[in-house]
């Protein structure tokens, strides 16, 4: 499971002077058992996303008997790669073509309605 911390006020204190004053440090977080480092102006964004992936990776491993970390993260990256192309498409707006075929049909079941109307 991912998991975060922040680096100590000691450490904090011996970075660069070059580093920017808005950054807040790094966060450790722990993604299939490997601890990474990782930087962010948002602690609490980078340890969700943390979670996501060790979830993705660990139900990948339980569908899988690959133990190789690495197959299994690129098996996880696909999974996320899919899921972020059906999410962006289902977002994004309609072809001007199927733009244009909807409104003719709306306008084709308007018709049929109002005559529906006017012999009922």
């Amino acid at each position: 499971m991912a998991t975060a911390s922040k680096e100590s006020p000691a450490e904090e204190s011996m970075k660069p002077v070059s580093a920017p004053v808005t950054n807040p440090g790094s966060v450790r977080v722990e993604i299939f058992d490997q601890v990474y480092n990782l930087r962010g102006s948002n602690p609490e964004y980078i340890l969700k996303l943390a979670e996501y992936v060790d979830g993705k990776m660990r139900a990948v491993s339980e569908q899988t008997s690959t133990v190789d970390s690495v197959r299994l993260a690129v098996l996880a990256a696909l999974n996320i790669a899919d899921e972020y192309h059906l999410l962006k498409r289902r977002l994004e707006p309609p072809s001007p073509e199927a733009r244009q075929r909807a409104s003719k049909l709306a306008t084709a079941l308007d018709e049929v309605l109002e005559d529906t109307r006017r012999t009922g």
